[in-house]
């Protein structure tokens, strides 16, 4: 019976996912065919629990190919991801696991996980955390990035940036150009180079590399991570977030 159920199983999975019958399938008569049919109905009845184990199977290799992807997908890009210059680095400069977060700021869902990111900062000392500017919700968020970028550009320990940071995200009201400029000079910031940096060739080529490589990756909300060779997208909590750090400092799926 186990063989027969596996068999039937197996005919089962086919008929559920759209798979094309191989060669020898295809030779089957017509009486054949239809006998087979009536197996699969009549084991699916009695046995529903079935299809539930080939949606597992076929989640579960769909999540492994997902995986590939992405891990191929970080290693072509790896050098930008990690290491470019146009991102503000955070937490350990030398730590062993990077954390990468895409944000805008005018994302409801970044302004709660902005207290995951400040959480894992103080609790883990061999964490590094690089922030990308990712306006993806309007012309606003285009702006806030603009000034984000000529804060980074004017701020190069990411002090001053990482104030600003908090109080134009954690704030209320939707973030513009006029208001990330109260906040930048509120942190005390030299305004008139800020202005001058935010209309320069760089700030345009710093948001253009986050969006190349947020298309790269398959990303297209906020906020979205690259923890290591996985990419997260969408706020999964702190719990979820140390779970993918730890998979990064062990490096493999489970630990």
């Amino acid at each position: 019976m186990p063989s027969f159920r596996l068999t039937v199983a197996a005919l089962a999975a086919f008929a559920f996912c759209g798979a094309p019958l191989s060669a020898s399938a295809q030779s089957f008569s017509d009486t054949q065919r239809g006998d087979i049919e009536t197996i699969v109905h009549n084991y699916l009845l009695a046995h529903p629990e079935v299809l539930e184990e080939a949606m597992a199977e076929l989640n579960k290799r769909q999540a492994a190919a997902d995986a590939a992807k992405h891990e191929a997908t970080i290693t072509q890009n790896a050098d930008t991801i990690f290491n470019s210059p146009r991102g503000v680095v955070l937490g350990n400069k030398d730590g062993d696991v990077t954390f990468v977060e895409f944000f805008d700021y005018n994302c409801g869902y970044c302004k709660r996980a902005m207290a995951d990111m400040l959480d894992l900062m103080k609790a883990d000392s061999k964490l590094k955390v690089v922030l990308k500017e990712f306006p993806v919700l309007s012309q606003g968020s285009v702006e806030a990035a603009q000034v984000a970028v000529a804060v980074r550009m004017q701020d190069p320990t990411g002090k001053k940036y990482l104030d600003f940071h908090q109080k134009l995200l954690g704030g209320r009201g939707p973030a513009d150009k006029a208001r990330a400029l109260a906040v930048a000079k509120d942190v005390g910031l030299d305004m008139a180079k800020l202005e001058k940096d935010m209309a320069s060739p760089e700030a345009k080529a710093t948001i253009e590399e986050n969006f190349k490589l947020a298309e790269d990756m398959g990303m297209n909300g906020t906020p979205s991570y690259v923890i290591g060779k996985q990419i997260v997208v969408g706020a999964v909590g702190l719990d979820g977030l140390k779970e993918k750090i730890g998979i990064a400092r062990c490096g493999k799926a489970t630990c």
